[in-house]
């Protein structure tokens, strides 16, 4: 998959430091690694915004389709636009999932999965590390 937005792994770690973001931040968004469950800053946060990919900025999610779905991470139940999230299939750690993407950097998100709330029945299951709030 090419992406608009293309760094090198030293390009990568350097901007996610002069951000100040999660010492995670490098490892989840540029090699797959997952934050443990309820360890997100976002996990329990409800504040009226949009969630930004941590690493290039473009928005991917709406405070009003975050929920609370009891699994530790923040999910949501559609992303912000049409082709914010590119997906892919994941067949690590024995399991078949589809692993979500920011569409335009590559940064790895987290997981979405068909047991979410009505009317889209998705649960974007995301890693805090991944994401930057920002306020209405």
């Amino acid at each position: 998959m090419t992406y608009k937005i293309v760094k090198t792994d030293a390009e990568w770690k350097a901007l996610l430091a002069n951000k100040g973001a999660e010492t995670v931040a490098f490892d989840v968004t540029r090699h797959a690694a997952t934050e443990r469950p309820y360890s997100g800053k976002y996990e329990g946060h409800w504040d009226q915004g949009s969630y930004a990919c941590v690493c290039c900025g473009a928005k991917l999610f709406d405070s009003g389709t975050k929920f609370d779905a009891g699994c530790g991470w923040p999910s949501f139940s559609q992303a912000a636009e049409p082709g914010a999230i590119a997906e892919i299939v994941d067949r690590s750690h024995g399991t078949v999932r589809t692993e979500t993407l920011c569409a335009q950097c590559g940064a790895h998100l987290g997981h979405v999965f068909d047991d979410g709330p009505t009317p889209t029945g998705l649960r974007y299951c995301m890693n805090s590390a991944s994401l930057d709030f920002k306020p209405r």
